[in-house]
């Protein structure tokens, strides 16, 4: 992994971010990124926070409200049934409409919480995990899944839920966004799915999978 970080390193730089402390917006992002690309997940995202200022306003709106407002987002329906029950999961009986408390959880109980929450993944989890609070989760997704498949890291054809605990287990602490963000660079801009650009790539001697698209 450390000779991966440092080849990608030399490609994608060292990211620099920062937790931002916001789990509920970073959860409600995640689910309108969905099966769509990062502009229409933040169109989206803005005109929801545009029309309803507070989470309790997007929590008790009718569905077909939230529908209409992150429209742009894409599978509208879906996510607008998703986002209202699981603002509604937060607050149940009677308790704050936070994530704050998180924070001072281990990651496994944490995880177990958030996944407990409808339509809630590993991924969805890692992420608030990872970018509101910057604990140690890992976000597998479909770059993710595909370059470390390709580099030997992941066992083929494994479901997410493992390749979830490997890279986890194989994430050094402390790198855990600059190992996500570029390798999901790496994924977009070089490891395609189709015709990956082998000969451009950073990785390819230690890649078994060099002019091999799986």
């Amino acid at each position: 992994m450390r000779a991966i970080r440092d080849r990608l390193r030399l490609v994608y730089g060292i990211p620099q971010a920062e937790p931002h402390g916001c789990p509920i917006a970073e959860l409600i992002l995640t689910v309108l990124s969905q099966s769509t690309n990062d502009r229409n997940r933040d169109v989206a995202y803005l005109a929801l926070r545009e029309r309803f200022p507070t989470w309790e306003e997007v929590r008790d709106a009718p569905v077909g409200e939230l529908e209409e407002a992150i429209r742009p987002g894409g599978i509208s329906k879906v996510k607008s049934a998703r986002i209202k029950s699981i603002l509604q999961a937060i607050s149940d009986n009677g308790e704050p409409l936070s994530l704050d408390w998180l924070a001072g959880r281990r990651v496994p109980e944490a995880q177990a919480y958030l996944t407990s929450l409808p339509g809630v993944g590993r991924k969805t989890a890692a992420c608030v995990l990872l970018f509101a609070f910057g604990m140690h989760d890992v976000p597998v997704d479909t770059h993710l899944s595909r370059v470390g498949t390709r580099l030997g890291m992941f066992r083929p054809g494994a479901p997410f839920l493992e390749l979830h605990d490997v890279m986890l287990d194989i994430t050094p602490r402390g790198e855990e966004l600059e190992l996500h963000l570029n390798m999901l660079r790496h994924g977009r801009r070089t490891c395609y799915a189709r015709r990956p650009n082998c000969p451009g790539c950073a990785l390819q001697r230690m890649c078994p999978k060099v002019g091999v698209a799986p």
